[in-house]
């Protein structure tokens, strides 16, 4: 499946910025047997005075740029066309969850893949009680020899009944420790409480952004600007299986209409749009996504 992707978001100032700098994480990753970027261009305006592209640890594009001059808005566009793979099956290859702990102890890795990143606390997703007893009830419910891949689709299963997704319920910076207590947010916060108790539970855990292809109703037309940035999970299940995604949100494994931006330990390592300005008053933003198929 190929797709065009177009981006854009604006932040517009009460009181013109004196001065900003910023990183994006917008172009979508080559993965490889999963997913090809075949081409990518990002537009800034007004033009920054500083630009410079790069890739951070976790292999995420990532471009940096600044202004010094006064501005009072902030414009972003992409535009890009990627392919998206079926990827190779994965069936038998999945490790049992009694084995992780000796698997990751074995890992000698410290490449940005390693799993050994992905176990800890992280700075969205600390260890809560809480959730670590939510997710060993969703374990009490399995067999006691039971796949990783099994484990990563129950826990998905149960947020998916239990956390009702509300787009008004929560912000960017809400703690995921209050989404869990109120039983609600959105694909953020479901993707932050899964990690953590995928983690819990000894299985390596991170948080994947992008784009989400959606499908208007039956006789409907599609609204230009009406996909959306998404966010879901990644889980390792063993040297054999390796990363398997997995979206919280639509309770199912990451398919063709989903398209991989960034990966990290949350949502901190692969925010859109991260930076500091000089600037006093408030900022409005706004942000349109399209995804559109040229082939099936």
């Amino acid at each position: 499946m190929i797709y065009d992707v177009a981006l854009n978001i604006r932040y517009d100032y009460t009181g013109a910025a004196a001065g900003g700098r910023h990183l994006l994480r917008i172009t979508p990753l080559d993965v490889p047997k999963r997913q090809r970027l075949i081409a990518a261009l990002i537009d800034i305006h007004p033009q920054p005075s500083e630009r410079r592209n790069w890739i951070d640890f976790f292999g995420n594009p990532t471009v940096e740029f600044a202004f010094r001059d006064a501005h009072d808005h902030v414009g972003v566009a992409l535009k890009a066309r990627i392919e998206r793979l079926e990827g190779e099956t994965q069936q038998g290859l999945f490790s049992n969850l009694g084995d992780m702990k000796s698997l990751i102890e074995q890992s000698r890795d410290l490449g940005p893949f390693s799993p050994l990143h992905f176990t800890a606390p992280s700075a969205r997703v600390p260890a809560l009680p809480e959730i670590a007893d939510y997710a060993a009830q969703v374990r009490q419910g399995l067999p006691d020899r039971v796949s990783c891949e099994q484990v990563v689709a129950a826990i998905g299963d149960a947020l998916h009944r239990d956390i009702r997704f509300d787009a008004k319920a929560t912000t960017v910076d809400t703690p995921m420790a209050e989404a869990f207590e109120k039983r609600h947010g959105v694909c953020q916060d479901m993707s932050h409480i899964m990690i953590a108790a995928l983690r819990s539970l000894g299985i390596p855990a991170g948080y994947v952004s992008g784009f989400l292809r959606t499908i208007p109703p039956a006789g409907k037309p599609r609204l230009e600007g009406a996909d959306a940035m998404h966010a879901w999970i990644c889980a390792w299940c063993g040297p054999d299986a390796g990363w398997m995604d997995f979206d919280p949100t639509n309770n199912c494994f990451a398919g063709l209409d989903h398209i991989e931006v960034a990966r990290g330990r949350d949502y901190t390592d692969v925010s859109p749009v991260k930076g500091i300005l000089r600037v006093a008053g408030r900022q409005t933003s706004r942000q349109a996504v399209d995804v559109i198929p040229v082939t099936g």
